[in-house]
């Protein structure tokens, strides 16, 4: 089953001024995305002029009552703290994290009706759209430079008390300026796995199976189980395995996902023959720089996608 679907917001009219719970005010120009949870708009610091079209920050915007975004913020704000990312990037010598910069938030008002928005670095496309424009495949050195990216971001988040619970190529972002970076996106079913260092209990709930993105849904979740560090894995493992060989074995039965949970479970249970079968041949015209090892930043990690 899909996530549960919230009400898009009444659009707020463009060039209105949003205040910060630090009192720092934010211009919001047009809309440039939405989805299931809310209203992307461009947005500036200078609220003087109307909002550039090359600006380098973005609100996100929901009714008040939508819980999606209240459950980012909370994540940035307990995990994603400039100050803890910069000392975790220090322990492990990394120059880059692909987690984007949080930069407020706040409530705002708008002919009666409230609304929740936070403020973030603006990104480019999505690895979704790169992912089908070059035939819904990609080659084994950018897949497995993604893999080490990602690793990186769920081994920060994890230390963190979170899991991330919903990680797909639509949520993986290139830079907007500098598409040689890759960043994971959209924390607003992230689940505090661990809070105060108290790890929740496994406890299955067929009420709550099949929940998630049905293509990379991890075992435990079609069991209604919460998200998990293993969960993560397992679903990272699952879009890996995808980017590269262009398909899953259960892809042509995603309407049942009980058909899908037995297929991954046939493929978890024949490990490593059961990858080393699928076919692994790639012809993704996005290709990386040769490998500088897992941490390192020597040089792009993606060339523009739409640069020929």
């Amino acid at each position: 089953m899909a996530p549960k679907k919230y009400k898009l917001p009444h659009p707020l009219p463009e060039g209105c001024i949003l205040t910060d719970s630090e009192k720092k005010n934010w211009r919001i120009g047009k809309i440039i995305g939405k989805g299931g949870f809310g209203l992307i708009y461009l947005a500036s610091r200078d609220v003087n002029v109307p909002v550039r079209d090359d600006t380098d920050f973005v609100i996100k915007v929901e009714y008040h009552e939508n819980g999606p975004l209240f459950s980012e913020l909370k994540f940035y704000q307990r995990a994603a703290k400039p100050d803890t990312m910069n000392k975790w990037k220090k322990s492990k010598q990394l120059e880059f994290l692909g987690i984007p910069t949080y930069w407020g938030s706040g409530l705002a008002e708008n002919n009666g009706t409230r609304y929740r928005f936070m403020v973030m670095d603006r990104l480019g496309t999505d690895l979704q759209k790169v992912f089908m424009e070059n035939g819904g495949q990609l080659k084994k050195p950018t897949v497995l430079q993604l893999g080490v990216l990602m690793l990186d971001v769920l081994e920060y988040i994890h230390d963190n008390e979170y899991v991330h619970a919903d990680i797909k190529a639509a949520n993986l972002l290139l830079g907007h300026k500098d598409p040689s970076k890759v960043y994971l996106a959209d924390y607003g079913l992230s689940y505090r796995y661990c809070p105060n260092g108290e790890h929740k209990e496994y406890k299955e709930n067929p009420k709550k199976g099949h929940n998630g993105t049905i293509e990379y849904t991890s075992i435990d979740a079609h069991k209604g189980v919460a998200a998990s560090r293993r969960g993560d894995l397992e679903v990272l493992g699952y879009c890996l395995l995808h980017w590269q060989c262009g398909t899953l074995p259960w892809l042509s039965s995603l309407r049942n996902p009980a058909e899908v949970q037995e297929a991954k479970a046939k493929l978890m249970s024949n490990l490593p023959d059961s990858v080393l079968n699928m076919s692994t041949s790639g012809s993704s015209t996005v290709q990386l720089e040769p490998s500088q090892g897992p941490k390192q930043d020597n040089g792009p990690l993606f060339e523009d996608p739409c640069s020929t």
